[in-house]
């Protein structure tokens, strides 16, 4: 009996589109990914910084700041070494890979080569309330 009925969980959760109570289709989850950014080797050196090269931080930060605000970015933040050490960590939701890479290359840090970024998927397992 248990395994008729673990059947027939995984069978209805594979079921594909998703459907709401009244019918209606409903939207697949989001995956999660996540991408390491990392400081392109001539800002290693403090001194080295441009205007264009803090102003492109300062569109990385702030577009970030709008996708948390819609609840796209899960966590975003960076380690506090400095130079060759430091990395950024963005956690997000996308429907899909080519969306999560473009949202990833569209950041203003890594479009305007700042930073350098990898993309992996990734799987929240925890989160504090």
């Amino acid at each position: 009996m248990i395994r008729l009925l673990l059947a027939l969980v995984v069978s209805l959760a594979s079921l594909s589109p998703l459907h709401a109570a009244d019918g209606a289709a409903t939207p697949a989850p989001k995956k999660q990914f996540l991408y390491v950014l990392r400081l392109v080797p001539r800002l290693h050196d403090d001194k080295a910084w441009t205007p264009a090269d803090q102003a492109a931080v300062g569109r990385h930060f702030e577009r970030l700041k709008a996708a948390t605000a819609t609840g796209q970015v899960i966590l975003a933040g960076r380690t506090t070494e400095s130079g060759d050490q430091t990395m950024g960590l963005v956690i997000f939701e996308a429907d899909d890979e080519p969306a999560a890479r473009a949202f990833m290359e569209g950041d203003p840090a890594v479009a305007e080569k700042v930073m350098t970024a990898t993309l992996h998927p990734y799987a929240v397992a925890l989160r504090a309330k």
